[in-house]
């Protein structure tokens, strides 16, 4: 297991009480072009957890879907912000990539569970929020989404 990426920016939330599971976040940047980028992380005392140990397939055995965890995790993060997040051209504008790719191409949730996000927001939308209510708002929906993942 690899270590957490370092202390989150805001306070990690815990996914579910009492299992120990906890989401983070690095200190947002604003690229030139307005996108608003962070990583992700969900952890365990320290460690990233893999995608498979919130894989929806109830157990025993458990068996992660087969397509991969941000077909899932995409929709689920754009319809959590929906509205804070800018649309062009019928498009929200989000884009997430894996931290690290899996290993194995055909097993996609056994990978750790870090991302890359982007977002280019609402200028009206954010206009009145102070940079960590944002983040604080993005953390929570990055855990809402996650437990969708879980279903």
């Amino acid at each position: 297991m690899l270590p957490a990426p370092g202390p989150s920016y805001l306070r990690e939330i815990e996914l579910r009480p009492g299992e120990g599971l906890r989401v983070g976040m690095s200190q947002p940047q604003t690229m030139a072009d307005e996108w608003w980028v962070a990583l992700l992380w969900c952890e365990r005392d320290g460690a990233l957890v893999e995608f498979e140990a919130l894989s929806p397939t109830p157990e025993p055995p458990p068996e992660p879907p087969p397509e991969p965890p941000l077909l899932r995790l995409g929709p689920a993060l754009a319809g959590t912000l929906s509205g804070l997040i800018m649309e062009e051209g019928g498009r929200q504008q989000l884009r997430l990539r894996l931290g690290q790719p899996p290993a194995d191409e055909t097993r996609p949730w056994e990978t750790p569970l870090t991302l890359l996000a982007g977002f280019r927001f609402e200028p009206t939308r954010i206009a009145t929020m102070r940079d960590n209510e944002l983040a604080q708002t993005v953390l929570r929906a990055f855990r809402d989404a996650l437990l969708r993942l879980a279903g």
